[in-house]
């Protein structure tokens, strides 16, 4: 081997240690940088006429399973969609209140049911009267409060929607400039490692607003598929989706004849299509989960005031002073059943002369299958007056709408403002068991939601550390690679100096 050849190798050999020493302090620099991946290029010998003639490093690659990204996106998705359910659904949880604290609706009726018994036990007592009266009030506001709760949640489900359209908007365009510049220095012959590294971290956020499949090009470029099967386009200066802002009342709701706005993708209404992630959910609680939670407490409130108005005690109205039609569709405008509980009141009449509630408001007639008849108690009756009460306790509040004749089961479908949604349990004939089945259904949604959440953190939280342990960076590792690095850039160095030194000899021996 002729000197010039040595000296050759061993300068290619000290580039190449160099640039691997220099990717080596990359990597510990940004060992705890979030998204970053190890990087390291490979060692290639460079021969001519089989005849070596040194060694240069490859461009710098990162090693990654994109079968495990895929997942880790999947469960980041997940997880921030029951993240936002169980956000929204507290609220409610909290105005339905905690088992044995008294501030259910289930709780309420019940207080309701022994006031009236107390009064029974002395008609005419004024103070007996007052604690009815205010045990009508409130229930009346557990209505309202829980309705609000509703409204509320629905309401910022509506905000929710159009944020995460802002935020899956900025990432796309991230997204798509990533894509262009990583594209550009394949060309270019340029790693792209770094880039890509950006991207996945991107991808990892975008999927957190909508669960998205990628299909990466030969060329760096990336297809994105969402979840519900949508094509989304990658353009660096345009929004793919829109959407419109909305204030929601109960009657508001999304499709044919609707007045709330959905999704667009490019002209095209995809709400329909979106499904997982926070806007997926924030799709499915307005549209689904909350507008069936109002219908069902709108039933109880209107279903309790028109039981109470058949027995002849006109207890609970709207402002209006009118009382729902239960006979009529949840959906039809005529009835009065939506949105009644959030403005159920007590009848202003009986608050201004409690002793109507011993005397009972109006006359009723008696109807086949229905309640039987029954007159007022007049004003010169007697004070000891029990009738209207046993009808409140034994019918109003009772299994039967007359003796041997039962209440029929409140509906469980034809429910929402389109008529569209349908409870998840079987009704009960009862106003409390319908009270407390309600409630049940709605604080266990709560519950779902924290553990379909803690779940999905796990699956995370494992996926994440099997990730670091086969793409991160090994401060350990890379250390021990430093230190070979730097034997064999000593060697190299020896090889040079020792092959200057024999050039020097025969340089001398020439003079």
């Amino acid at each position: 081997m002729s000197l010039d050849l040595a000296f050759g190798i061993a300068r290619s050999g000290l580039l190449t240690t160099q640039r691997s020493l220099a990717q080596v302090a990359q990597n510990l620099a940004n060992a705890s940088t979030e998204g970053y991946t190890r990087k390291a290029g490979d060692t290639i010998s460079v021969s001519h006429a089989n005849s070596p003639m040194g060694v240069r490093m490859g461009a710098a690659q990162r090693s990654v399973d994109a079968a495990l990204i895929a997942e880790r996106h999947a469960r980041a998705g997940e997880a921030a969609g029951a993240a936002v359910r169980e956000r929204l659904l507290s609220g409610i949880e909290a105005a339905h209140g905690q088992p044995g604290d008294g501030q259910s609706i289930g709780d309420r009726l019940g207080a309701l049911r022994a006031s009236v018994i107390g009064l029974r036990a002395s008609p005419g007592e004024p103070g007996l009267q007052r604690e009815f009266l205010q045990a009508a009030h409130d229930l009346a506001l557990s209505f309202n409060d829980i309705a609000g709760a509703i409204g509320d949640a629905r309401q910022q489900a509506q905000d929710g929607i159009q944020e995460e359209v802002s935020r899956i908007n900025a990432g796309l365009r991230e997204v798509a400039q990533l894509t262009t510049a990583i594209q550009r220095d394949r060309v270019l012959g340029i790693a792209t490692g770094d880039l890509e590294d950006k991207r996945d971290l991107a991808l990892g956020r975008l999927s957190e607003s909508l669960p998205l499949r990628t299909l990466p090009q030969s060329d760096g470029g990336l297809i994105l598929v969402t979840k519900g099967g949508l094509g989304l386009p990658l353009d660096p200066d345009k929004d793919a989706f829109s959407t419109a802002a909305a204030a929601l009342g109960p009657e508001a709701f999304f499709g044919a004849g609707g007045t709330l706005p959905g999704v667009m993708l490019g002209g095209v209404d995809v709400t329909r299509q979106l499904g997982g992630g926070r806007l997926g959910e924030y799709v499915a609680l307005r549209d689904t989960t909350l507008p069936r939670y109002q219908a069902e407490l709108d039933l109880a409130a209107a279903h309790l005031a028109s039981r109470m108005e058949g027995q002849g005690l006109r207890l609970f109205t709207a402002p209006s002073g009118t009382v729902p039609d239960v006979t009529l569709a949840y959906s039809n405008p005529a009835a009065g059943l939506m949105g009644f509980a959030n403005s159920i009141r007590v009848n202003p009449a009986v608050a201004a002369d409690p002793t109507l509630l011993r005397d009972g408001t109006h006359a009723v007639a008696d109807t086949p299958g229905g309640p039987t008849a029954f007159t007022p108690n007049p004003a010169t009756g007697p004070a000891g007056f029990t009738l209207m009460l046993d009808r409140v306790l034994n019918h109003a509040l009772g299994d039967t709408v007359r003796a041997g004749t039962a209440w029929a089961a409140l509906p469980s479908g034809g429910l929402g403002p389109d008529g569209s949604l349908t409870s998840p349990f079987l009704p009960p004939r009862s106003l409390e068991d319908y009270a407390a089945v309600v409630t049940g259904a709605h604080t266990a949604d709560r519950a779902a939601a924290t553990a379909a959440r803690e779940r999905a953190e796990g699956l995370r939280r494992g996926l994440d550390a099997r990730f670091q342990r086969e793409s991160g960076v090994d401060s350990d590792a890379e250390m021990a690679a430093m230190v070979q690095l730097q034997n064999a850039y000593a060697a190299n160095a020896r090889v040079m100096s020792t092959a200057q030194q024999m050039w020097d000899t025969l340089l001398n021996m020439v003079r």
